[in-house]
């Protein structure tokens, strides 16, 4: 009997990481793939379909202009609810903490179809922070049939909460299959020449160092974001030999607060955001990276780059404890020190560098596919991931 699943997303992080195990899927003779995509972004989402050749069977294509939280959460709701209706899938996947994970955990919930929960069991001990994601992660898990953690901490979260271990699987990180696969596989150009330019600069020896700053949490919205705006002047000015490669969040306020206050330093490049494949491109070239997003913590140690979080606390400690990625909060001063004292400490550079990064192998779709057969049929279990 073939297995039906429907796997459902509706971001780019989502996308990044469902990528893997909709190829898997689709490779494998005894399940069916359906996949479903919320729209949540738009461009963002389809750069990563587009990338992966993944064509949606379903697009609820739910958003609009203002709409509130609880708005994308009940088109998740109710949009979802007719695809299982019509679908009739065996098992749901959804990915992770965002507004579409918890809508449709819930639906499926609802119509007692299995959920299995990808990158389960990420806590930061705080339900603001980040907002609304902690919320959304601990509902699902709360829903969820099959959890798929990424490393024994994320496991351990899960059994404090009196999830069984035998509903439990450690696969590692699918964004480590997906950054393996888009650095060896795929030949990228950069659409901003400034880019393109920067790379051959440094090829030749020309260029210094490079600091890759995202920042978008809505936490971080205003005072912070103005903060971070002043430190990364700050930086451009104390290193004119640095250059700061910014691509700057589409939301109207990150750009208010940053904007201003570069404008007018050559060596600050603002840009669009990048598609993902220009992104792991950006990785590459990048000294340090400074950033508030929780996939680029997992993503950079991979490739040895020194990672500076703009948070408080992180759901992704385990970089911390191996030290491949320090939190710093969003104090200017501190955000100036801090990196300071990775471009003018070669020892503290190192340190962070060659770290042991704890996120994944680049089997985690593999781990996957074997988690769902050892749960819904009569496969052997996997393996855990060790991290």
């Amino acid at each position: 009997m073939t297995l039906r699943i429907m796997t459902i997303y509706g971001t780019r992080p989502e996308a990044i990481k469902v990528a893997p195990i909709i190829k898997a899927i689709e490779a494998d003779p005894e399940l069916d793939s359906i996949v479903a995509v919320t729209g949540q972004h738009r461009e963002m989402l389809d750069q990563v379909n587009t990338m992966f050749a993944i064509v949606p069977d379903h697009d609820l294509d739910i958003m609009s202009a203002g709409q509130t939280l609880n708005g994308i959460i009940a088109k998740v709701i109710t949009g979802v609810d007719g695809l299982l209706e019509s679908e009739q899938p065996d098992a749901v996947i959804v990915q992770g903490d965002t507004s579409t994970v918890m809508g449709a955990a819930v639906a499926s919930f609802n119509r007692q179809v299995p959920v299995i929960h990808l990158e389960a069991g990420l806590r930061s001990g705080d339900i603001n922070s980040p907002f609304p994601e902690e919320a959304n992660r601990k509902l699902t898990s709360q829903i969820a049939t099959l959890h798929l953690a990424p490393t024994v901490t994320s496991k351990a979260n899960l059994t404090r909460e009196d999830v069984s271990e035998n509903d439990i699987v450690v696969t590692g990180n699918s964004v480590i299959d997906t950054l393996l696969f888009a650095t060896n596989h795929l030949e990228v150009t950069f659409e901003d020449p400034r880019l393109e330019e920067l790379q051959r600069a440094m090829d030749a020896g020309e260029a210094g160092r490079v600091l890759l700053v995202t920042a978008h949490r809505r936490e971080n919205l205003g005072t912070a974001m103005e903060g971070i705006g002043a430190a990364v002047a700050d930086l451009a000015r104390k290193y004119p030999d640095l250059t700061v490669v910014f691509p700057i969040h589409k939301n109207p306020k990150v750009r208010a607060s940053i904007e201003p206050a570069v404008e007018g330093l050559g060596n600050v490049i603002l840009i669009e955001p990048l598609a993902y494949a220009e992104f792991t491109r950006a990785l590459s070239l990048a000294d340090i990276v400074l950033t508030d997003s929780g996939g680029v913590q997992e993503e950079a140690p991979s490739l040895g780059k020194p990672v500076l979080v703009m948070r408080e606390n992180t759901e992704r400690p385990e970089a911390v404890v191996a030290g491949t990625v320090k939190l710093i909060g969003t104090h200017r001063q501190r955000l100036v020190d801090e990196v300071s004292l990775l471009l003018d400490s070669q020892e503290a550079y190192a340190g962070m560098a060659n770290a042991v990064n704890p996120y994944g192998d680049g089997r985690a779709a593999e781990r996957t596919i074997g988690a769902i057969k050892w749960k819904f049929t009569e496969g052997d279990r996997p393996d855990d991931f060790a991290d």
